[in-house]
């Protein structure tokens, strides 16, 4: 039996995100999706997870999961057994980009969650096509379904993010960066530059897809963890 899968969502998602994946996985694979809405900084939210979370485990988180992911990777190593980190960044906040999150604190205290929601999910962020406004709808019903307590969590840990670069140099265990061809929020070439930090690391571009990769093309996304849970443990 292989190791079993944990899947973290991204910013303001459920495991809705990952609906396709876990329906695939699931067949042969113990798949756990792990919240990351608990504690106002990535710290605390990897210390509750690492408490419930098997022995040993292969990790995958997309976006702010994958910034989660990189934090478990720094404080448990020994616990994981293969990484994939999508669509995602491992650069802490400046002050002034830490700064620019506080009107979405302030528009969630003040009833406005949907319209926060819009805002840091552009359509833009997403590859063109009929697709994009299902998968948008898709992730601001997860956001409505989480409530702006969630949301105010989840930017302060955002806020105070460290910088996981020297994490990714220390990695070795099989890895996969991926990344959606039109994602602008985290685009390519942040992806290009954290796969050369990680030995052995595999990068793949999905054509099709923009920050939201799972949804946008699940098939191909599905695909690539395969061949990732695959990936032999001795890298030559």
């Amino acid at each position: 039996m292989p190791d079993p899968l944990v899947l973290l969502p991204g910013m303001m998602c459920d495991a809705r995100i990952f609906g396709p994946q876990i329906t695939d996985l699931s067949r042969d694979h113990a798949v756990t999706i792990a919240p990351i809405t608990q504690g106002e900084r990535i710290e605390e939210i990897a210390s509750g997870l690492l408490d419930v979370l098997p022995a040993k485990f292969a990790l995958a988180g997309l976006s702010m999961g994958g910034i989660v992911a990189m934090e478990l990777l720094r404080r448990a190593p020994e616990r994981i057994t293969r990484i994939a980190l999508m669509d995602t960044n491992p650069l802490a906040e400046t002050p002034q980009s830490a700064a620019a999150y506080e009107p979405m604190i302030i528009g969630a205290r003040a009833g406005r969650l949907d319209e926060v929601l819009r805002g840091f999910m552009k359509p833009e962020f997403l590859a063109p096509g009929p697709q994009r406004p299902t998968v948008l709808n898709q992730l601001f019903e997860m956001g409505r379904d989480l409530g702006p307590e969630v949301l105010i969590r989840q930017v302060r840990a955002l806020q105070r993010r460290r910088d996981q670069q020297p994490t990714l140099r220390r990695c070795k265990v099989p890895t996969l960066v991926l990344c959606g061809a039109h994602d602008t929020l985290t685009p390519l070439k942040r992806h290009a530059f954290m796969a050369e930090l990680i030995p052995y690391a595999r990068l793949d571009v999905i054509e099709d897809a923009g920050h939201l990769p799972t949804l946008e093309a699940p098939e191909a996304v599905t695909a690539a963890l395969r061949a990732w849970l695959k990936q032999p443990f001795v890298l030559q």
